[in-house]
């Protein structure tokens, strides 16, 4: 289903479906991320619903923040995993049974303003063309939500912006991943495209 107008960057509460027909294969960023192949497989033939909330909250320099809560819901007896963000752009630790121990990061920023901190910058600006292309005018021009994730005992990192693309027609929630290793040139580049399905309490 379409995204509803009622939905929008700063507006996302609500149940969110990973649709895999539309949505690039995303085995290889994990496979690059040292996840195993049986959890690929099981992973694959999952159905991934993100039940999302957003909340106001206090960010580490004391001033008002989002927060961003994702339960993640699989199918086939997989174990779901709970994303924290507060989208003041300061490190947080987190760890979960599927990626481990990592620092991240989020925000609200623009593209344009992604675009021109990794003007110049080699493999970076690489990858920051890849997440700011294929966007809806109203991504374009607005905010998006930009997270970045480091593993540093995996060696490697995630960076993604979500935003609002014409998907088939139709209006539809996507993040665009650049998935690298730090101990070698490799990365995997990613959209992932999701279904609104409902409304979370």
């Amino acid at each position: 289903m379409a995204a509803p107008a009622s939905v929008d960057i700063k507006k996302l509460q609500g149940k969110w479906v990973m649709n895999k027909s539309l949505s690039d294969a995303f085995d290889p960023a994990l496979s690059l991320q040292g996840i195993g192949w049986l959890t690929r497989k099981a992973l694959a033939a999952a159905t991934i619903t993100q039940h999302l909330r957003q909340s106001p909250t206090t960010g580490e320099d004391g001033q008002p923040a989002t927060g961003i809560t994702i339960d993640q819901v699989l199918t086939g007896g997989l174990k779901g995993s709970v994303e924290q963000r507060t989208l003041d752009w300061h490190y947080r630790g987190h760890t979960d049974w599927l990626f481990g121990t990592v620092e991240g990061r989020s925000r609200y920023t623009t593209l344009a303003n992604i675009l021109e901190e990794n003007k110049g910058k080699g493999v970076t600006e690489e990858d920051a063309k890849y997440i700011t292309d294929g966007w809806l005018k109203e991504t374009e021009d607005g905010e998006v939500v930009e997270s970045y994730v480091d593993n540093a005992g995996n060696k490697w990192t995630a960076w993604q912006v979500w935003g609002f693309a014409d998907i088939g027609g139709e209006r539809k929630f996507t993040r665009r991943f650049a998935v690298r290793r730090k101990d070698r040139e490799e990365v995997v580049r990613v959209r992932l495209v999701y279904d609104y399905v409902g409304t979370v309490e």
